[in-house]
């Protein structure tokens, strides 16, 4: 039975989740829903996550939600099917496991901060203040995390930690489109800025590029 996979374009949490599907050649439905058309407040979709987010997995009569624990499923239910998702070794696999808890817990919230100061608020009420703050929290977890970074990607081939990073900083960036002067791109470290061109070059980067990002 194919997978159906409920993503919203420019969510960094389903675009991990549609790299993951992608990278584990999985077949899948694509089911692209609408933030601004209330999708995600209708009945039907309130059934599968009551918390009303995406992403969402059914597969079969299993559903699941919260993008981390679905790449964990991936990478455990389907282990023969395209490359793994988290390292074979129970260590290295920990650490992975870790940096995707840490990304999620530090350098999420920071871009989080970031958009919603930028560009969920109108010009005329943004708080300099709070943006500067999120942006020097985000620039520290960048520095962060170029530390973890001792191959080509975080965990030895790329993966689930790689799937986690990439989307939070690519939406963070997104903040200079309408603030310039927030100068994130200028402030990603080397090796974090070469990786991401690594990342910009699998086969199937483009294919899980959100749309509305490419019409914009």
């Amino acid at each position: 039975m194919t997978i159906e996979f409920y993503c919203g374009s420019g969510s960094p949490y389903a675009w991990r989740v549609w790299l993951g599907l992608e990278h584990k050649a999985l077949p899948y439905t694509l089911r692209m829903l609408s933030f601004s058309g209330g999708d995600l407040k209708q009945p039907q979709f309130l059934a599968l996550n009551p918390r009303g987010k995406v992403p969402v997995l059914v597969d079969g009569d299993f559903v699941l939600y919260e993008s981390a624990a679905i790449l964990d499923y991936l990478h455990e239910a389907y282990p023969d099917s395209g490359e793994h998702l988290l390292p074979d070794d129970l260590k290295a696999r920990a650490r992975a496991r870790r940096l995707v808890r840490e990304a999620d817990s530090y350098l999420a919230p920071a871009m989080e901060s970031l958009v919603d100061d930028i560009l969920f608020t109108p010009a005329d009420n943004w708080n300099a203040e709070a943006i500067t703050k999120a942006r020097d929290a985000f620039i520290s977890e960048l520095a962060r995390f170029e530390g973890e970074l001792n191959g080509d990607f975080f965990a030895g081939d790329v993966g689930g930690v790689d799937f986690t990073v990439y989307p939070i900083i690519a939406l963070a960036l997104r903040t200079e489109r309408k603030k310039p002067d927030v100068n994130l791109s200028a402030n990603i470290p080397m090796k974090l800025a070469a990786w991401m061109r690594r990342m910009e070059a699998l086969s199937y980067f483009t294919k899980t590029y959100p749309p509305h990002w490419k019409e914009a």
